[in-house]
């Protein structure tokens, strides 16, 4: 295995080297944001939605509890979203002046969730990049053994064996093939990656509205969950 590796590398030449480096670099890329989104626990939403539809029925207690379970990225924003309803509820304040506050609440964490977003899609860039020039090196390396190819053929004249010729063409469609496996699974990670994101997004922004539009404005006394 290593020793077809190292031929694989003698006939790509330094094209081929250069995409290996590149696939290493995008693997730790890919390693990486999987560890990131795995810790964020993104697209995991079972306890947050419950928790809101508790926060929705007035069940504050209950619906903090079951925030406090949940180590996501949502359940992060949702939490810091209910703390800052419950502080403007136990403020006695005009209704003009709630409707300002709660406008910049929805504005700080709307902010928020943006940043924390933005920091799940950094390296995605970087990652589509490789997807992009993978496929360009590989064609520029056969290009370039291609013209050697047919240099050769020029020097050799009517005594041009087919066989070289051949043999000289499937190595420069080597770096092509090498180009393409670089880029083909990156670009499924990509897309995987930017498919959850999206997905986050939408998410967040439901369970968001659904903490403001049923926790503003409502009496503290009624969000208190009733002691038996």
């Amino acid at each position: 295995m290593i020793g077809s590796s190292s031929s694989l590398l003698e006939l790509g030449g330094p094209v081929v080297l250069i995409l290996l480096a590149i696939s290493i670099a995008a693997l730790a890329v890919i390693l990486a944001k999987v560890f990131q989104f795995s810790s964020a626990r993104v697209g995991r939403h079972n306890l947050v939605r419950r928790a809101v539809a508790q926060w929705r029925t007035g069940e504050r207690a209950k619906a903090a509890q079951n925030l406090l379970k949940d180590r996501s990225l949502s359940a992060a924003l949702v939490r810091a979203a209910m703390e800052a309803i419950q502080l403007l509820d136990q403020q006695p304040l005009a209704s003009q002046e709630r409707d300002i506050r709660e406008e910049r609440l929805r504005e700080e964490i709307s902010a928020r969730a943006a940043d924390r977003l933005f920091a799940l899609a950094s390296w995605l860039k970087a990652l589509d990049l490789v997807t992009q020039i993978a496929p360009l090196l590989g064609l520029f390396g056969t290009v370039l053994g291609m013209i050697e190819t047919f240099q050769t053929l020029q020097e050799s004249g009517a005594s041009a064996n087919p066989a070289s010729l051949a043999g000289g063409i499937w190595v420069a469609l080597l770096t092509t093939a090498c180009g393409l496996a670089v880029a083909i699974p990156v670009s499924v990670a990509v897309t995987w990656f930017e498919t959850r994101l999206e997905k986050e997004r939408a998410a967040l922004e439901v369970l968001l509205t659904g903490v403001f539009t049923a926790g503003a404005g409502m009496p503290a006394s009624a969000n208190q969950t009733p002691q038996e």
